[in-house]
């Protein structure tokens, strides 16, 4: 008797085969078809990479030439959300993450991107780039550069035109930058005519690849302090001292007057060793801070921003800082008047925004050689780093230690 089950069964089983083959080749085949469609559809592949971190991103130019030239397109970078995260600071050159429970791998372990005798330092950030310089040497031989620490791109500034004359007497070198305004950046050059104390500004702008003489010169003492530049709306501005506060627009090459808070110019602006507790910018926002009232023992800051046409100050928060004290008493110095510049021990190393809510915002605070994390709103804070564990530093006043904030960029030279 010829079994006729085991048949049945092995014809079903093929069936079942056949047809399993049939769903997964059609699987493949809905798959390739709308991996296909999402790579041949820029838009489409743009609104998802968009989402993904920057080192994916960075990773994905290698898939192919098309990823490479879009993921590098102009477009793409000014449209990348992730490019306003400030994911941390350099200090001394060493990195310091704002989130230490999520934190990112350090953009560079030293910075050895050109072999430089002298060694290489951090003169500025601005928006993700970083202006660089020789560490050692008479400013006469020193080289410039601009790094994107993200992309790890650099580029050699050519010499200041002048000579030697113009180069030993350079007072300040800064980066101008912003990626939606334009993709490529500026270097300013102020220098002194000695004896005559005349300050002449020069402009190199990466997109001509050379150096122009602006019209404006100004005079002022030989050595105005001219170190803690800022850029903001289209303009280099200087933090307030005892000379006279100013701001430079490089859209009309304008040398014009920064107004004081009127609580700061109510008591006849900067002395001379007096400057504001903190002068930067965070998120499209130029902030100023100072203590409330130097003759209080309590220790309270007001946050100015600078209104958007530059026609003054308004007062965003006013922080109070008891908690801190109670945490970090050393902090206090009592053999000093409390009015003194001396009587409370801190640095305020950046104010920065929230993307959206100001509950986001938060300051960074080194209080007795730690890097403190302080929001502004809740006044929770936690330390984040121990700068004990960092040789070689001079500890004193605001600016000794440097101090440049990190932003993730894709900005390509």
């Amino acid at each position: 008797m010829v079994n006729t089950r085991a048949k049945h069964q092995k014809i079903h089983n093929t069936r079942k085969l056949c047809f399993s083959e049939v769903a997964m080749a059609d699987s493949d085949h809905l798959a390739t078809q709308s991996g296909a469609f999402i790579g041949s559809n820029d838009d489409l592949l743009t609104e998802i990479l968009l989402r993904l971190p920057v080192t994916s991103v960075l990773q994905f130019r290698s898939v192919s030439k098309h990823w490479q030239w879009l993921l590098s397109h102009p477009r793409f970078t000014l449209m990348y959300k992730n490019a306003s995260i400030s994911p941390g600071l350099f200090v001394c050159n060493s990195y310091i993450p704002f989130d230490v429970e999520n934190q990112s791998p350090p953009p560079f372990r030293n910075l050895d991107f050109y072999p430089d005798l002298c060694g290489i330092g951090i003169v500025q950030s601005c928006n993700g780039l970083l202006l660089c310089c020789s560490k050692k040497g008479h400013e006469r031989v020193r080289k410039y550069y601009v790094f994107n620490p993200t992309t790890k791109q650099f580029a050699l500034i050519p010499s200041v035109p002048g000579g030697m004359e113009v180069r030993k007497n350079i007072r300040f070198m800064g980066l101008a930058f912003h990626q939606t305004g334009c993709v490529h950046y500026k270097v300013v050059c102020i220098h002194v005519m000695n004896p005559d104390a005349l300050f002449k500004i020069q402009i190199y702008s990466s997109e001509t690849g050379k150096w122009k003489t602006s019209d404006q010169s100004f005079s002022a003492p030989y050595y105005t302090p001219l170190r803690y530049g800022v850029f903001w709306n289209q303009a280099i501005h200087w933090a307030p001292s005892f000379v006279n506060p100013s701001y430079f627009k490089l859209d009309t090459q304008e040398l014009k007057s920064l107004p004081l808070p009127e609580t700061v110019a109510s008591f006849g602006g900067y002395g001379d060793r007096a400057m504001p507790l903190y002068f930067g910018e965070s998120r499209g926002h130029l902030h100023l801070v100072d203590r409330v009232d130097r003759s209080e023992s309590t220790l309270q800051l007001n946050v100015f921003e600078m209104l958007k046409d530059h026609s003054g100050w308004f007062l965003k928060y006013q922080v109070e800082l008891d908690e801190l004290l109670n945490a970090y008493p050393k902090m206090i110095n009592s053999y000093q008047d409390p009015s003194s510049l001396d009587y409370y021990e801190f640095e305020l190393f950046d104010v920065v925004r929230g993307e959206e809510e100001d509950d986001e915002a938060f300051f960074v605070i080194k209080v007795s050689g730690k890097i403190i994390r302080y929001n502004v709103v809740d006044k929770s804070f936690k330390q984040i780093f121990d700068l004990n564990h960092l040789t070689d530093l001079s500890y004193g006043r605001i600016g000794d230690l440097k101090v440049h904030r990190y932003i993730e960029n894709l900005a390509s030279f």
